[in-house]
């Protein structure tokens, strides 16, 4: 999971595209950066860190030009390094700057080709370096053929499309021509394009999610679809072309569930709508579940549950009450590296109001469960607080296998549900009860907004990967890496000498001006 936007405008799009980003920003704070052109250079700047502590006003100033890509970032594939902070560059062929959101499933055998047959050298152990190659290297071939157009372009877009494999929705500039956008040929993650008409002509925006777009005061017009790519020259000149054909338009679920923020539209649907169904349909299962308890009052776990909560007390006609006081400096938990990390950070990120458990039967409300620590840590709190019971219940359905499309789940030993009933999940965790939405439920709720959306990536909840083309084998191998990373893992901000040539500045920045 991380965030991507390209702004192709009339004025500096430096201001811009930093507003987009701090609204992307829950889409990945381990890195972030910016790259823009006035046609014949690139001006970047990238480093780990959160969107506010990488970009100062020195390097805003260096950010010129009218057009540009930006990513706030992650890490799912490769490692925390500031050299795997994106955008990436290549010079060749013409310059190209891109910035990647989901997870390439073929990484090693392009890596693979990429040195034996298409002399391209991978520095990093991130896809999106390898996405960026493939893209320049059928870029060449095709250019071959003719002076760059957006129908050679095109070709290239429909020549990566048959080697990459996996989830991903691109941005990416092209010196002296303009804005490439793509999305997978499953739509599997969220790639969205906005405009808005000024004086001096039309300006274009493609983001991740259209909560960008409404920021920065562009009107949302419609999604990129699943295998077309969009091209927005430097004049303004927008064209599209379905390059492959999609088998069926599968987004992934988890966006509606947890993913994307509740005001943006994916796939035009709202996701906030989205997760009031999912309360509706939740409802309904306690009530048929759990009828003779004797609840007090609903509680979310904050945030992204809220939705979900009030509509969950609203059915049951139950007090609906605020129990826990969030502290937003701390990062979501589900993505920190480690389980004692992730168990300090749960008290240090939320802390609960005594008055609203004390002698209650509470019901707990939260978006999900995937590993469960946070959940087992929550309800101890509630206890603590003084409830005399505490039920738990999930907006989703059970995590029980990896998600192999760019979100960080990648080892089923690490997820609560994989091979456990819920009365093994609810002694774990420590509750009185626990429940989880049902998976048809879940579909519903989210295709009654949209009747045409009738298809998901719900591998994470199912196990059935709409690519397919992951085996027992690819899921072993990924758990091994991830077990063979966390045991030999670096610090975070540690560097190589291979790193050290892509790094100007003393406090490890990544900020060029590219020349072409």
């Amino acid at each position: 999971m991380c965030g991507v936007i390209g702004i192709v405008s009339n004025n500096p799009v430096n201001q811009l595209l930093y507003d987009g980003l701090l609204v992307l920003q829950h889409r990945g704070q381990d890195a972030a950066g910016i790259v823009t052109t006035d046609g014949n250079r690139f001006y970047m700047h990238k480093n780990n860190g959160l969107v506010k502590d990488v970009f100062q006003t020195r390097h805003m100033r260096n950010l010129i030009g009218n057009a540009g890509i930006a990513h706030v970032r992650y890490p799912t594939a490769g490692s925390s390094s500031a050299a795997e902070a994106q955008p990436f560059y290549v010079n060749s062929p013409f310059g190209i700057v891109l910035g990647h959101n989901g997870n390439l499933t073929n990484s090693d055998k392009l890596k693979e080709d990429m040195f034996k047959q298409d002399l391209r050298h991978i520095n990093t152990n991130s896809d999106s370096e390898v996405l960026i190659n493939v893209l320049a290297h059928e870029l060449v071939e095709s250019s071959k053929k003719s002076v760059l157009t957006s129908d050679v372009i095109f070709d290239a877009v429909t020549s990566l499309y048959h080697r990459c494999n996996g989830a991903f929705a691109v941005v990416s500039m092209i010196a002296n021509f303009g804005l490439l956008a793509f999305r997978d040929q499953h739509g599997i993650r969220p790639l969205v394009i906005g405009k808005r008409d000024t004086e001096d002509g039309p300006e274009y925006v493609v983001a991740s999610e259209s909560v960008a777009l409404d920021v920065l005061g562009f009107e949302l017009l419609r999604d990129v679809e699943p295998g077309e790519a969009i091209f927005i020259d430097l004049n303004g000149n927008f064209f599209s072309k379905k390059c492959v054909s999609n088998k069926k338009k599968s987004p992934c679920i988890f966006e509606y569930v947890y993913l994307a923020r509740p005001d943006s539209v994916l796939d035009g649907i709202s996701v906030y709508q989205t997760r009031l169904n999912m309360g509706d349909s939740l409802a309904k299962r306690i009530k048929e579940k759990w009828k003779d308890e004797n609840i007090d009052v609903v509680i979310p776990i904050p945030d992204t549950s809220r939705p979900s909560a009030l509509q969950v007390a609203l059915k049951l006609n139950i007090d609906f009450k605020e129990g826990f006081v969030k502290n937003r400096y701390i990062g979501r938990t589900f993505i920190m590296p480690g389980q004692a990390v992730r168990k300090k950070s749960v008290r240090q990120k939320l802390n609960p109001i005594s008055i609203e458990f004390k002698n209650k039967n509470v019901l707990l409300i939260d978006d999900s469960i995937v590993r469960g620590t946070t959940s087992k840590e929550i309800v101890e709190m509630a206890r603590d607080a003084g409830a005399k019971k505490v039920f738990l219940a999930s907006a989703a359905p059970p995590v029980k296998f990896p998600n192999v499309y760019g979100i960080d789940m990648p080892s089923r030993n690490e997820l609560i549900a994989f091979n456990k009933t819920e009365v093994e999940i609810c002694k774990e965790i420590g509750a009185d009860g626990v429940i989880y939405q049902n998976l048809d439920d879940l579909k519903s709720g989210i295709s009654k907004e949209n009747k045409v959306l009738t298809n998901f990536d719900s591998s994470c909840f199912d196990g059935k990967y709409v690519t397919n083309d992951i085996s027992e084998d690819y899921l072993n191998m990924i758990e091994s890496l991830r077990a063979d990373s966390s045991s030999n893992q670096k610090p975070k901000n540690s560097i190589t000498q291979l790193d050290l040539n892509l790094i100007t500045s003393e406090d490890n920045d990544v900020d060029d001006v590219i020349e072409l």
